[in-house]
């Protein structure tokens, strides 16, 4: 007897499809050669960045002192770890992050996550109806795709090189009309991924007063939620400090999401909201009880421990490593591929460039992908079967861009290239691949016009 399969709720059918994003990796990562391919795509952080030594120390402090660092091993409370709430207030305080004061932190609330920054990302999708959700194009893709097959309609801005421009917000709320009523929240990744983009102070005082114009005008809170996943990875000396968006808030509208998996490491899962004490808060902390009670205590209170130690020699080191990274593979994006661009952002902060090709397409169908994923058909390209030739994966902008929005044609001709993950020469060396697929790809294109 043929039985119909389980009847899934609409969210299960959207996720049994994979993301494009995952099944193009999934696809690359099944035979991938870790001695001959090269991933630039991967927004994995450097090996060398996370404080293997520090790590350990602080485990072993952690389980020596019980009586600071209570049942460290057993289950702990939903909102987190007092340890951890108390060393990450220290920590913005003390090292002037967003030029937050202990009176704005005392005034709000901090919660831990039950597993990483994303989880909370997550969840407040769960505790929000599906409504508009407005972020800037490019986005993050990731947690874009994951709303939409929760229900949501993600509306795009585009970005210039200050952030989400707010002038095009404006005249897309006013082009909402009645829809405005419809809008869930909006989600703002301050050093944005996947162009690196940094949003200035301006940009963030503008967002903070258009959401409360517009919380006005609905008589309801309209929640704005920026992303500082990056905030802590700003390596070029000319950046201004950065300022908080909580600094301008007067009507406990603005959430900020951080992590520091990027400053220690993502293993720990340590993602963490500051935000005004309402029913959404408390709500998010239940969220956290039903998952799993709690982000596991051991990895907290082994960052509370690095936050009041060791965190501002780690962020030096982090940011020197990726400081000189960032010049190296910028100086090789210039020498090799400077002809074939026509704009590039990122390398200020974060370890990503967002590049734009001239004319050439970088979709996972065009020569470009096919020429550095060993895909054209010509073996001279490809190598043999048995032992293909170094492959090069990257992010195309096809996925990085929304599908209904405005750069959707611009999209088809960029990429993403991490420098965070792999060594320099490693770069160095996809890079010049990446300059042999683009002198390919004009090849095909000469030959087909």
């Amino acid at each position: 007897m043929n039985l119909a399969d389980f009847v899934l709720s609409e969210y299960g059918n959207a996720s049994s499809i994979p993301a494009p994003v995952n099944r193009m990796m999934a696809a690359f990562a099944t035979d991938f050669r870790q001695d001959k391919d090269i991933n630039v795509g991967v927004g994995y952080v450097n090996e060398r960045t996370i404080p293997h030594d520090l790590i350990l120390e602080a485990l072993q402090a952690v389980l020596a002192h019980p009586e600071k660092y209570k049942v460290a091993l057993n289950y702990g409370g939903s909102q987190g770890s007092p340890n951890l709430i108390d060393s990450i207030k220290k920590f913005h305080v003390e090292h002037g992050i967003g030029g937050l004061t202990r009176e704005i932190l005392d005034r709000n609330e901090i919660i831990i996550g039950p597993n990483g920054a994303t989880s909370l990302l997550e969840g407040i999708a769960h505790v929000f109806p599906p409504g508009i959700v407005i972020t800037s194009d490019p986005m993050y893709y990731i947690y874009c795709n994951y709303l939409e097959r929760q229900g949501f309609d993600v509306v795009t801005v585009s970005e210039d090189e200050n952030g989400i421009r707010t002038d095009l917000l404006r005249a897309k709320l006013e082009e909402l009309g009645s829809r405005k009523n419809e809008i869930a929240f909006f989600y703002i990744v301050t050093i944005n991924n996947p162009t690196s983009t940094i949003l200035s102070n301006e940009r963030r005082r503008e967002l903070v007063r258009i959401v409360t114009e517009l919380s006005n005008n609905a008589g309801r809170k309209i929640p704005l939620f920026f992303d500082t996943a990056y905030e802590n990875l700003v390596h070029d000396p000319t950046v201004p400090p950065l300022q908080s968006g909580l600094r301008y808030d007067e009507q406990g509208i603005v959430y900020e999401i951080g992590t520091l998996s990027k400053i220690l490491a993502p293993a720990l899962r340590i993602g963490y909201m500051i935000g005004n004490d309402s029913p959404f808060l408390r709500a998010m902390v239940q969220k956290t009880s039903d998952v799993g009670f709690s982000a596991p205590l051991i990895t907290q209170e082994i960052a509370s421990y690095l936050l009041d130690y060791h965190v501002q020699g780690q962020i030096e080191r982090v940011n020197q490593g990726y400081r000189q990274k960032a010049r190296a593979v910028k100086e090789w994006i210039d020498e090799r591929l400077g002809d074939v661009i026509s704009a590039r952002s990122g390398g200020k902060a974060g370890f990503y460039f967002y590049l734009t090709l001239d004319g050439i397409q970088t979709t996972e169908d065009s020569a470009f992908f096919k020429y550095l994923s060993r895909t054209t058909g010509d073996e001279a390209i490809d190598g043999p079967d048995t032992d293909k030739n170094p492959r090069v994966i990257y992010l195309p902008g096809e996925f990085c861009v929304h599908s209904h929005g405005d750069l959707v044609e611009i999209g088809k001709r960029q990429l993403r290239l991490s420098y965070g993950f792999e060594e320099v020469e490693r770069i160095r060396e996809a890079i010049k691949l990446m300059r042999e697929a683009a002198d390919y790809a004009k090849v095909i294109i000469a030959n087909e016009c």
